[in-house]
């Protein structure tokens, strides 16, 4: 739910609980405009994401039928009479309704604006927002995060065509096969729009599907052509699917109508691997499908496209391809290339390199996997067990995980629930004699699972039923990797791990969509999280990274300043509540700071968080 919610009218049924959530998640989804206006300027103080996606200042608010649905605003709330306006909205001619009416908003006049275009009409409401909506669909069907192996970087990008009517249906993938194996897939839906975006979604599942259960590329374009023969909007679709064997390089592969991959040497040659041709999904089922194989040798670069860097240079499509090597080898050996930084953002670099500024008439899709020329090697340190040593562990560690390609989200996770490791060998491994040595070792397997091991030779005994420091311990390295085991024979030996995923594209691909500004106050007693703006999903990831390096994992005190908050979404909320239950379960309570009267702390209070922390 976002913060800035609209009291109820008077008279009205209060709305609560589960009711409440329902309510705030329709109207946030509702295809309308609305707002909540409020205050001394009657500025909106909670927007859905349809108001949002227009702005949310008042001077962003469009005027129908000739009239400023701003002033409108004024009169509504000084009257306390509703009005509706019908008419074109704005200068472009479309069709649109606007509702005023007044209501409370923490005792205070406000205004409750639903703004509707494209009614009556016919048409799509609010045209020149559907590339933003084509766009979200396209992105949220992507693989939210590519597996991160030691020999390999993949890296994702798309970019839609700049005709909102040609857009979607561009898609790619990479899943993770075992024993270091990975399947590599690229490919186009027929089509445009959010039904070629669907119909990629099916496609790219029944890949998954069969591809888990017989990966060989033969097994999985023969179950794919079966699959579009039997769906209409599949029917068509071109794909590339190989499997890459990421210790050896060995590559196999096969494509149903689609161009063939681009391969990028370590010296900077470039050549377009050999695809036999072969009918598009479903137009011809039964066609038989040709598999073949190649080497990624260390430091070359795999370049899986789809026709859009074909067509981003206009005819003919040997212009294209030629362009494509160009642009693939400068990413990867010309001047200020990424790859020694760890090829995270190629796939980025060649994509924004075919199409520039101009406008290309197709999607785009990238996919490219780099395989490193030196192995990351395994990380070992050998310490006294002493508090001043975890300094030098946290510096070499996060050094070494920053090698890995590791985004931020991730290598925080992992520093602070290593760092409540070797702070609990260090306070309570040699207690009463002199310190011991403490060993730290990290290493990725082939299937890129993480693994670090904190051991120290000193003596153990299980958490009681009150569990001190190091049950506490325990519980939040739990909640920070994927899996913990510990065990107090001969000393004690914890282990973490994780499955690594590059995200570092999934972070650039929601770079600068946020309004969350998120900073860390250390002049204090305490640490203080000073948090402002619209705090939305990816505000809400920045929010838990802070809070909990900050914390140090929940294990210090920490007060979190909310009173520059405009929006607060429901994510935000689990971020708060998880962290309360932190401090909860280390004996110490979180400290929020959310004005009085404020919608904000109007939100932690029905979200049941006013017991949980703190409030000032």
């Amino acid at each position: 739910m976002n913060a800035s919610q609209p009291s109820p009218t008077p008279g009205a049924r209060p709305v609560g609980g589960a009711g409440h959530d329902v309510l705030v998640a329709a109207m946030e989804d509702a295809a309308a405009a609305i707002y909540c206006l409020a205050g001394p300027a009657m500025e909106p103080v909670w927007a859905n994401a349809r108001a949002r996606a227009l702005g949310t200042s008042r001077a962003d608010l469009p005027s129908v039928d000739g009239r400023s649905v701003a002033d409108l605003v004024d009169v509504v709330a000084r009257t306390g009479r509703p009005e509706t306006l019908r008419g074109p909205l704005g200068s472009d001619g479309t069709a649109a309704t606007a509702v005023l009416q007044p209501l409370r908003v923490e005792g205070e006049p406000g205004v409750l604006l639903v703004l509707e275009a494209g009614t009556g009409t016919g048409t799509d409401a609010w045209p020149e927002a559907r590339g933003d909506v084509v766009d979200q669909v396209q992105h949220s069907l992507l693989p939210p995060s590519l597996p991160l192996l030691p020999e390999l970087r993949l890296s994702g990008s798309y970019h839609r065509a700049s005709s909102v009517g040609a857009a979607g249906g561009d898609w790619f993938d990479a899943v993770p096969l075992g024993r270091g194996r990975l399947a590599l897939v690229i490919g186009d839906a027929v089509g445009h729009g959010v039904p070629a975006a669907g119909a990629m979604s099916r496609l790219r599942g029944a890949m998954r599907s069969v591809a888990l259960r017989d990966p060989s590329p033969a097994a999985v374009v023969a179950a794919l052509d079966a699959f579009a023969a039997q769906m209409e909007d599949v029917e068509g679709a071109s794909v590339f699917y190989a499997v890459l064997e990421a210790a050896t390089g060995r590559l196999t592969y096969a494509a149903a109508g689609h161009p063939p991959p681009l391969l990028v040497a370590a010296d900077g040659s470039s050549s377009f691997l050999p695809v036999t041709p072969r009918p598009p999904l479903g137009s011809l089922p039964g066609s038989p499908t040709v598999v073949s194989s190649a080497e990624l040798a260390p430091g070359a670069t795999l370049v899986l496209y789809s026709d859009g860097a074909v067509s981003a240079s206009g005819p003919p499509p040997a212009q294209g391809l030629s362009r494509l090597a160009d642009v693939a080898r400068r990413a990867v050996t010309g001047p200020g290339s990424i790859v020694p930084e760890g090829a995270g953002g190629l796939a980025a670099a060649v994509a924004e390199g075919l199409l520039g500024p101009r406008e290309h008439p197709d999607d785009l899709a990238v996919l490219v996997a780099h395989r490193l020329a030196e192995r990351h090697e395994p990380l070992t340190m050998d310490l006294l067990a002493v508090p001043a040593s975890l300094p030098a562990v946290r510096r070499r560690l996060s050094a070494w995980l920053v090698g890995l390609g590791m985004g931020e989200q991730d290598r925080v996770g992992v520093m602070v629930a290593v760092g409540e490791a070797c702070a609990n060998s260090a306070e309570h491994a040699y207690r009463g004699t002199e310190p011991g040595r403490m060993h730290v070792t990290a290493a990725v397997d082939v299937d890129g699972v993480l693994t670090v091991t904190v051991r120290d030779e000193g003596s153990w005994r299980p958490p009681d039923r009150d569990p001190g420091n190091r049950g506490r311990g325990l519980l939040i390295m739990r909640q920070l990797v994927d899996g913990v085991v510990l065990q107090g024979e001969h000393g004690t030996t914890v282990t973490l791990s994780m499955r690594l995923r590059s995200s570092e594209e999934i972070e650039e691909r929601h770079a600068g969509t946020s309004a969350t500004e998120v900073a860390v106050d250390r002049a204090g007693e305490r640490p203080v999280v000073r948090v402002s703006g619209a705090v939305d999903l990816v505000g809400a990831e920045q929010l838990r990274i802070r809070l909990l390096e900050a914390s140090h994992g929940g294990t210090g005190q920490v007060e979190l300043d909310l009173a520059g908050v405009t929006l607060f979404s429901s994510a935000a909320v689990r971020v708060v509540l998880a962290v309360a239950r932190i401090a909860g379960d280390e004996g110490w309570r979180l400290v929020v700071h959310a004005p009085e009267g404020g919608v904000t702390r109007h939100i932690l209070v029905i979200s049941g968080l006013a017991g949980l922390v703190e409030m000032r």
